[in-house]
Order: structure tokens, then C-alpha cells, then sequence
């Protein structure tokens, strides 16, 4: 069977995936898509904010705005000497792409300018708006880049009506799986007080950890709701904890954890903090608690975009997709609170972050008619 190792999608997907765009870093990316977006029309607009560079693209002037979102950063490579090939030199090897980035998600903004570029001249006349809102600032703190261009557009009253975010949503297939929404992220970084002591005079010292870790096994064994049709349920995971001097005789004087919550739309910030709290106070923990939201939930009622998804991936790829909303956060969680109904398709996320990242070949190729039947069904005359 062909490869389709030399088609457009692929060939772009390797020269993005040369460029080592580690966060915040661009490498060039967002030039070289601008330089094709502006050649077949679009009025770009980069946006940078402080290291993080930023585009905003335009091919239209009317409602209804179908945006398409992703991020030219990529996560670091690990070891090195895992890697079977350099992660920044792209080797196609059985019909499968290796590469940083390959899947996550080069490949996928590879498919958005080549699809966008096939529409335009297709259809150069064609209703409404087609838009792009490319970051470098996905993998990293995610605080300049689509955050800080969706509050410029919410201040100039630019809306998005529509928006394909092309992260790596597939599990096993192409199309198997798509986005429609995204569970919330709320941290904390607790810290427990106590009094540092011999572990032989307890009565003249305070453990801080026998202090919280009643209250930390009640955070971790609460059923915090049942989710609902399209969320899983809200779930607590303590992820750091430290305390001590290292010293087998000293109790420590000090705790300090840090924990995460992913939750669903039955549950809000407010009610969670307040949850929290009151088991701590409950357990007479003397503590301190920093909070840090990286994001709300996001969830897009099926609809128009949805169903032209669904539409494109059974036509070009003979499935119906799960509508799902699993997994972390995508910068959806920007874009979806201004009104846009928000969808996320992309390649198989298998090895996204790992060492030896791939993609299909073909899947790209395949994307790539994916994204411009999408276009098709929205924006066609």
C-alpha cells in the first residue's frame, strides 16, 4: 500500500518537527505557517507576549468564524539515548513518522494548513470566516499564548463561533475518539505546620504529618460526585508530599504536599475550596493552602460543529467517533467560556510525551481531508 510519504501534510510535518520548539519556544514554526496562510490569503496577526509567539489569522470578514486552534511547542525529549532516532530529524520508517512532536501535535497543525490551503482554492468565495490561533505557549505555563490572545480578541469583540482544536484526541484509530468538552484543574499546595522535636519527646513536639494525614486520607477516599453523561466523576490525587530533615529521630517541624483535582461540570471552584477547607478545619490542621486554577470545564452540547466532525471522520475514515471529554486540559478550556462551541480531532495520542513519539503517515494524510470536509460543511457555498 502507498505511504503517501511524500504528500504535502507529511512533508510539512517534518519541517515543523526539525524546528526543536521545546515551550516556550518556536523555532521558527509560526513564521513558516504564517508565510503559507498570508500566500493564499489570510490576514495575519502575530501576537507575541513575552517569550511566547502568537498568531491570529484571518481569511474573511462575516460570521459564522470557524477557527482552527493548536500549538507549535513541544514537551522536551527525555534521555536521549531512548530515542531510536534524533527527535528532531524526522525518519519515516514502515510508514510510521518518529519525531518530537509527531503526534503532539505537528502532524495535526501539518494537516490544518494544507487542508485550509486545498478549501482556499477551492472555494476562495466562501461564507463566513476561516480563522487560526496557533500558541507556543501550549505545553508550558499556557499564560501567554491562547489565554492572552482570547482576552485581546474579547476586548476587540472578536467572536469565534466554531473551533477545531487539533490535538492528538484518537486512541487507537484515527477518528475514534473526539473531544467535546474537557474536565477542570484545580490545584493546591498545602503546607502543614507543626513543631520540629525529638521523636523521643513527642509531647514537646508537633507532627504536622500525623496532624493532616487524616484529613488527606478523607480527601483521597471521598466520593466527590458520579460525573454525569458526558464526565467522568471528580477525581482528588495527591501528587508531592514531603516533611522531615532525613534524620530517623527528628519530627519534622513542617508538611508540605501538593495535590489536583480534575472535575466535571457538576462541581465549581468555589464548592471545591470549600470542601477542602472544611475537612482540613475539621481535622484542626494548622495549615496554609495556596490555590492555582489552570482551568475550568469546558463542554460543547452536540451541535453543528460536532456533528460536521462526525460527519467528515465516517466519510473519510468509515467510523462514528465516541464523543468523549477525558483526559488533561487542552487550551480549549480559553476558548470555549467566550461562547464557541469547541471540538477536538486529531491523530492516535499513544506516544504523545514519550520517548520514540510517532505518527501514521497516512493517518496524516487522512487528517488532512478530515480538517478540509470540516471546512466544506461549514463554510462551503
Amino acid at each position: 500500500m502507498p505511504t503517501h510519504a511524500d504528500d504535502p501534510s507529511v512533508l510539512l510535518t517534518q519541517d515543523l518537527i526539525r524546528r526543536p520548539s521545546v515551550s516556550p519556544e518556536d523555532q521558527g514554526c509560526l513564521q513558516l505557517i504564517g508565510q503559507r496562510l498570508e500566500a493564499i490569503g489570510f490576514r495575519v496577526e502575530r501576537m507575541p507576549f513575552g517569550p511566547v509567539e502568537n498568531i491570529w489569522a484571518l481569511h474573511g470578514t462575516e460570521r459564522p468564524v470557524l477557527c482552527f486552534a493548536g500549538h507549535t511547542d513541544v514537551v522536551p525529549t527525555g534521555p536521549r539515548e531512548e530515542w531510536h532516532t534524533d527527535p528532531f530529524e524526522p525518519v519515516v520508517r514502515d510508514g510510521i513518522l518518529y519525531g518530537r512532536g509527531a503526534a503532539d501535535m505537528k502532524s495535526g497543525l501539518a494537516a490544518m494548513v494544507v487542508a485550509t490551503e486545498r478549501f482556499i482554492a477551492k472555494h476562495p468565495n466562501h461564507k463566513g470566516t476561516l480563522a487560526y490561533l496557533l500558541t507556543s505557549d501550549e505545553e508550558g505555563p499556557s499564560v501567554d499564548g491562547t489565554r492572552r490572545v482570547m482576552e485581546v480578541l474579547e476586548a476587540r469583540n472578536e467572536k469565534i463561533d466554531y473551533c477545531v482544536v487539533g490535538e492528538p484526541s484518537s486512541t487507537e484509530k484515527l477518528g475514534d475518539m473526539i473531544k467535546i468538552g474537557r474536565r477542570g484543574s484545580l490545584s493546591g499546595k498545602l503546607t502543614v505546620h507543626g513543631v520540629q522535636g525529638h521523636v523521643a519527646y513527642p509531647h514537646l513536639a508537633d507532627n504536622p504529618v500525623h496532624a493532616v494525614a487524616p484529613a488527606l486520607a478523607e480527601l483521597a477516599a471521598r466520593v466527590w460526585d458520579k460525573g454525569n453523561e458526558f464526565f467522568q466523576p471528580t477525581t482528588f490525587q495527591i501528587s508531592n508530599i514531603s516533611a522531615g530533615t532525613g534524620a530517623p529521630n527528628v519530627i519534622p517541624g513542617e508538611f508540605r504536599g501538593r495535590f489536583n483535582i480534575r472535575f466535571s461540570t457538576e462541581q465549581t471552584v468555589e464548592k471545591l475550596q470549600s470542601t477542602i477547607t472544611e475537612i482540613l478545619n475539621r481535622h484542626k490542621v494548622n495549615y496554609t493552602l495556596e490555590w492555582f486554577v489552570s482551568g475550568l470545564p469546558f463542554f460543547t452540547a452536540p451541535g453543528a460543529l460536532s456533528k460536521a466532525v462526525v460527519q467528515a471522520i465516517q466519510e473519510k475514515a468509515n467510523r462514528t467517533p465516541e464523543l468523549s471529554t477525558t483526559g488533561g486540559t487542552s487550551d480549549g478550556r480559553f476558548i470555549a467560556p467566550t461562547g464557541a462551541q469547541v471540538v477536538e480531532l486529531g491523530v492516535i495520542n499513544a506516544t504523545i510525551h514519550k520517548v520514540n513519539e510517532n505518527v501514521r503517515v497516512d493517518d496524516i494524510v487522512t487528517l488532512t481531508s478530515m480538517y478540509e470536509r470540516v471546512m466544506e460543511l461549514m463554510l462551503a457555498q
